[in-house]
């Protein structure tokens, strides 16, 4: 799918594919349950996927892991899904990688944030170029963990191949003044999921990354769906219905300093709580606490409420 192609996907909401670690050998992975799951949120009316993610725990992943996993979601999905497989590191091996992902039928690449501790702006800019050269799909840079500025983001959006930027940093004001220093042809997504999604569809946000629609299918539909009505009041009531377990997503967990831990195991649960295959996590990240553990369930039979309160189907 050329980069043409595959922009107008991204107005979509974007569900994240988590990597079911088998539950006995956290080395292996189930590739039938992460085949199952793309199945199972494609029958529950996802149509975009993000393959080799964040979510998915991509630093705890090895290269070749992150070519089979997201193999095994494009060859799991009919024709008509798009698959942003992530990839990066290294230029030669975030190359490598993007490459590997479009052979294997990825239809776009989320380039990953750059993790080097020392760079420069243009440096930054060259190295989006490079992968955006190397590939004949379009590519999405993921906004996250370091400094962006208006000039950056017009830089690296002046490439042809450079079809969306998926945005993860919490300043909605700079989002604004970037979106309207770019080429209207680019796609803007909210990388934060549900919370913020409204805010930031109307400065320009076309997207947004799943949070608790990566386990309730159901609820970013619908927030998507009311966000393109205009239904502002719907998507507000959807958004708050997010709240409860993002919080819990966004704690630290018990016995620990560092931000966000429940994230991606807290999801995990919620997908396991929705009758798919979850798995447990590898470390860095440990698995919810007890308490955790409960407050998701309670969370995930408050949501299920909450969607039939509000009568979605």
């Amino acid at each position: 799918m050329s980069g043409s192609d595959i922009a107008p996907k991204l107005r979509d909401v974007a569900a994240g594919m988590l990597t079911p670690f088998d539950e006995t050998d956290t080395d292996e992975i189930r590739d039938t349950e992460l085949a199952a799951t793309a199945q199972w949120l494609y029958d529950g009316g996802i149509r975009l996927y993000l393959a080799c993610a964040n979510i998915s725990e991509y630093h705890s992943l090895t290269q070749d892991e992150r070519i089979e996993t997201a193999r095994v979601v494009c060859d799991a999905l009919p024709e008509d899904a798009t698959v942003l497989a992530g990839a990066g590191g290294s230029t030669k091996s975030a190359i490598e990688l993007a490459q590997a992902h479009q052979e294997n039928g990825a239809d776009g690449i989320m380039v990953m944030p750059p993790d080097h501790i020392f760079k420069h702006e243009q440096g930054v800019v060259d190295y989006y170029h490079r992968l955006a050269d190397a590939v004949d799909i379009g590519i999405v840079p993921y906004i996250r963990g370091f400094d962006a500025t208006v000039g950056l983001l017009r830089g690296i959006t002046a490439h042809e191949n450079v079809v969306g930027v998926k945005w993860a940093i919490s300043d909605i004001e700079l989002f604004s003044e970037c979106v309207a220093a770019t080429d209207d042809d680019v796609v803007w997504m909210c990388g934060m999921a549900e919370p913020p999604a409204p805010a930031y569809y109307y400065e320009g946000a076309e997207g947004f990354s799943a949070g608790v629609t990566n386990f309730e299918p159901r609820l970013g539909i619908a927030l998507f769906d009311a966000l393109e009505a205009g239904d502002d009041d719907l998507a507000h009531e959807l958004r708050d219905l997010s709240f409860p377990f993002m919080n819990l997503r966004a704690e630290r967990g018990e016995d620990n300093v560092y931000a966000g831990a429940n994230s991606v195991p807290a999801v995990k649960r919620g997908l396991e709580l929705a009758g798919q295959y979850g798995g447990p996590v590898r470390e860095p990240l440990v698995e919810l606490s007890d308490a955790d553990t409960q407050r998701a369930d309670e969370y995930y039979e408050e949501l299920q409420a909450g969607l039939e309160r509000l009568d979605v189907a």
